[in-house]
């Protein structure tokens, strides 16, 4: 209850209320000083009536149109106006009627004649009278311009009132940062962030040193200046700041790289003057920054304007607060990207950022470590398999880990289920791996047909190479845009021989070798086929120096330079072109080979996919018997797959 009472946004006084009081104040007065109101409207006859009674004390003529008459005290009394007087409206010494005339001279004539024909002493007088609410009016339209001018300048300056943002246009150049300490805590920990054990150790030794700096200060160590997390999108960098903040116990400032930019010139580098005041304030404190490719680009690059830049202005404006004259501070900074080859050098340098981080993609153990996360909330079935499940995902970042567990259990519940089993988790690979599943989708028996041999390929290739992924499951049910599908089983590694790329890429080419072989024809459908091997053959050759012919050169630039310049003569492009179309015609023929020697499997492989449209690995050892080469405990794993 107390974390929740301070979590709670505290009441602030805004000036602008004051306005309303202010308002039904002057309305007020200007209704109750009103004397129409206990007043009532008469005709001419009514009004003639009067006249000649001789009851009328005085009449004052209001704007040259509207009569207001005063009743003499006596008259008063009598029964025809005594109703209006007894009214909780009438004030006394108020008028009691109200004559619309039209016409003043006419009027006049006609209270003058009255006046000699009977005898009347009643007096007159002319006003002019204007009411509040009318001038109110008047002035509406300028109100109006004002209140829109001034909602225009709210905006523009970013935000609500209050707070260090401001919602104000002077306060345009305050930093955006949000504010993490005693007051608002972030509960999320080491504990909280599966895998990333390296990347754990060297933030941990920050949060150490602002825990215990004498423990490194004694020796002569000094607190390092920043830290940039570097790594795919998914991978844990922005969790693994949100642990900083959990366990540093320091004030934390988080905030975006597009927080800085702003219509305004010079309102980036205020920004980050602003920050970096407040941080030094609260010391020792934190400053994370997130997809600080925003504003740490490389400088001078692609300004084809060649006037102001303000994102460079931000830019050496983060610069100098990070490592310049008066930065003795004890302020440490956190960034995040996923496109470290972009940014600056001068950002990247010793004394910014000290140490790179590198948040990579999760390995086996990892990613097992990562689902026991993610399925805590999940009610699971007693035949979840997460060993199997981890080996099933290879690739996949923490983020898509808990995608695949929120569409397991999503997937589940849309079957009835009460518990979400170990199938549900397969069906959330499928679907992210290859898209929805599409069983209405028009294929004629022809198609359908083609698209079975095409998938009974794959497998029956991938099933006869020793350095292939063992198989999982095919299907020839269309999902997302593929007509039909294998899944495999990727075993774990940190290098790849050749003979392994080759096998891959033999498998892959399996598919059109079984139409070219059964059908002697090929179709478009192998396009994701091709558009694979070509990558993989020109990576050979280009990449990893694996060609002979080529030789033990690679052509790529880790920095990201070359994207414009070919490094490379034409005659070497040409020899580049021809390796690359033997080594994928090489492993097309030698499937063809493999397909040939075994198409009676491969025909009852085909078969048997048109029957069920959904095979696994149980059925492939039934048709074509166990795999030689097949190591003893990626078997164990495999056979755990049940059949739908």
């Amino acid at each position: 209850m107390s974390e929740k009472k301070k979590n709670t946004p505290k009441f602030t006084f805004n000036s602008f209320w004051l306005y309303i009081p202010i308002l039904v104040i002057l309305l007020g007065i200007s209704f109750f000083s009103s004397g129409d109101l206990g007043s009532k409207k008469i005709s001419k006859n009514e009004f003639t009536k009067i006249l000649k009674a001789n009851d009328i004390l005085e009449i004052i003529v209001e704007n040259n149109n509207i009569a207001q008459i005063f009743l003499k005290p006596e008259a008063e009394k009598k029964e025809e106006h005594k109703k209006l007087t007894e009214s909780p409206f009438y004030r006394k010494g108020s008028p009691l009627y109200s004559y619309n005339f039209g016409d003043l001279q006419n009027f006049e004539n006609e209270i003058d004649k009255a006046k000699k024909e009977y005898s009347l002493d009643f007096d007159k007088d002319n006003e002019e009278k204007t009411s509040l609410i009318d001038g109110i009016i008047g002035f509406l339209p300028f109100i109006l311009l004002i209140a829109i001018w001034l909602f225009f300048m709210k905006r523009m300056s970013g935000g609500g009132a209050g707070g260090s943002g401001g919602g104000q246009i002077f306060n345009i150049g305050k930093s955006k940062a949000k504010l993490f300490d005693q007051d608002t805590k972030v509960k999320t920990t080491f504990k909280n962030v599966a895998g990333l054990e390296g990347a754990k150790e060297e933030v941990q030794e920050i949060v150490d040193f602002l825990k215990t700096p004498e423990k490194y200060t004694k020796l002569g160590g000094k607190i390092p200046k920043g830290a940039l997390l570097v790594g795919p999108p998914g991978t844990g960098k922005t969790l693994l700041a949100k642990a900083v903040a959990g366990e540093a116990g320091v004030p934390f400032f988080s905030l975006s790289g597009s927080d800085f930019v702003e219509m305004f010139v010079g309102v980036g580098a205020s920004r980050v003057r602003d920050l970096f005041k407040q941080a030094q304030q609260k010391s020792p404190s934190i400053i994370f920054i997130d997809e600080i490719d925003a504003i740490g680009r490389a400088r001078g690059k692609n300004s084809m304007t060649g006037g102001n830049d303000e994102r460079e202005n931000t830019l050496n404006q983060l610069l100098t607060e990070m490592d310049g004259f008066g930065t003795d501070t004890n302020v440490i900074v956190l960034a995040a990207t996923n496109r470290a080859d972009v940014l600056d050098k001068a950002l990247m340098r010793a004394g910014r950022f000290d140490r790179q981080i590198y948040v990579d993609l999760p390995d086996l153990h990892e990613r097992r470590e990562i689902f026991e996360v993610h399925i805590k909330p999940l009610k699971l079935a007693e035949n979840s398999n997460l060993e199997f499940l981890a080996q099933q995902t290879p690739g996949f970042s923490g983020a898509d880990i808990a995608n695949l567990c929120n569409e397991a259990a999503l997937i589940a519940a849309r079957n009835n289920k009460e518990a979400i089993e170990h199938q549900d988790f397969l069906d959330a690979v499928d679907r992210i791996v290859g898209g929805l599943e599409k069983k209405n989708k028009v294929i004629t028996p022809k198609e359908k047909k083609v698209i079975a041999f095409h998938e009974a390929g794959h497998a029956t290739v991938s099933w006869m190479l020793e350095h292939a992924a063992p198989l999982v499951k095919v299907t020839i049910v269309p999902r997302g845009q593929s007509l039909g599908a294998a899944w495999y089983l990727p075993e774990e590694r940190k290098i790849v021989q050749t003979e392994q790329m080759l096998d891959e890429m033999c498998a892959t080419m399996g598919g059109r070798a079984a139409e070219k072989l059964m059908f002697n024809k090929i179709s478009t459908g192998a396009l994701s086929d091709l558009e694979k091997v070509t990558k993989q053959a020109r990576a050979m050759v280009t990449v990893y120096g694996l060609n002979d012919k080529v030789g033990n050169i690679t052509y790529y630039d880790s920095s990201g330079n070359d994207s414009f310049v070919k490094p490379y003569s034409d005659d070497t492009a040409k020899t580049i072109d021809e390796e690359i179309s033997k080594i994928i015609e090489g492993q097309y023929q030698r499937a063809i080979d493999i397909l040939e020697q075994h198409k009676d499997k491969l025909t009852l492989l085909a078969e048997l996919l048109l029957e069920k449209e959904v095979i696994f690995k149980a059925d492939l050892v039934k048709a074509f018997g166990e795999r030689p080469f097949e190591k003893n405990d990626a078997k164990d794993k495999a056979d755990t797959i049940t059949e739908e």
